[in-house]
């Protein structure tokens, strides 16, 4: 019988500065995959509160009645990035968030879901590239994800082998920023593995964390 496995993890919190004045926190999400719903098996791009946000919106709207989304950990008014708790705290809801995502076969063939997940395109693309104004397709998004930047949508449309948009504020293709010190995660709960058919114990991979 054919084991369906995702895993996925929500790691590496990094501080990341829009300017002298403003600054926010992304983090890094590992997807690892037996499931036929998705093209790429393993995959590792960064994502910020706010994508988490606009996600939720988009699947909610595009699921319409049919199932009712997990909800996000909530905005705190008070959250700092020099407080590890917090930013412990909100990883780890953003994890159970994905893992109950990632068990609806119906969120599963959204592709706004699977740009998020895997392809470093912002907001906006994700957009339209889901609405199909781009130029390249989802697939060719996702394929890309993780190589070199690609230098425009024509080059990409040209060629589905280059790669990572280098518009995204998201790219784990810019250089690399601090990393957040002294955030203790534990290991064993931040890379759970579970399956949507059958009960696997396939040992989960390790996915390497950094930008390059």
């Amino acid at each position: 019988m054919n084991q369906q496995v995702i895993s996925v993890w929500v790691r590496d919190p990094r501080i990341r500065k829009n300017d002298f004045w403003h600054a926010y926190i992304d983090y890094e999400i590992c997807l690892h995959t037996s499931s036929v719903y998705f093209t790429k098996k393993i995959s590792s791009v960064r994502r910020r509160y706010s994508e988490f946000v606009w996600l939720r919106q988009k699947l909610q709207k595009n699921a319409l009645l049919m199932i009712q989304l997990p909800e996000l950990p909530p905005k705190n008014p008070f959250f700092s990035l020099n407080n590890a708790q917090q930013i412990t705290e909100r990883m780890k809801g953003l994890q159970k968030f994905l893992e109950q995502i990632l068990l609806s076969p119906l969120l599963l063939s959204d592709s706004c879901l699977h740009l998020f997940l895997q392809s470093t395109l912002s907001v906006s693309k994700m957009e339209a590239c889901a609405a199909g104004k781009t130029n390249y397709s989802v697939a060719q998004a996702v394929r890309s994800c993780g190589l070199r930047r690609f230098r425009s949508e024509e080059n990409l449309q040209k060629d589905p082998s280059l790669s990572c948009d280098s518009d995204s504020d998201s790219s784990d293709c810019r250089d690399s920023e601090p990393r957040i010190k002294d955030l203790a995660i534990n290991k064993t709960e931040s890379t759970p593995s579970f399956a949507l058919m059958g009960t696997s114990q396939e040992e989960t991979l390790s996915c390497s964390s950094g930008s390059t």
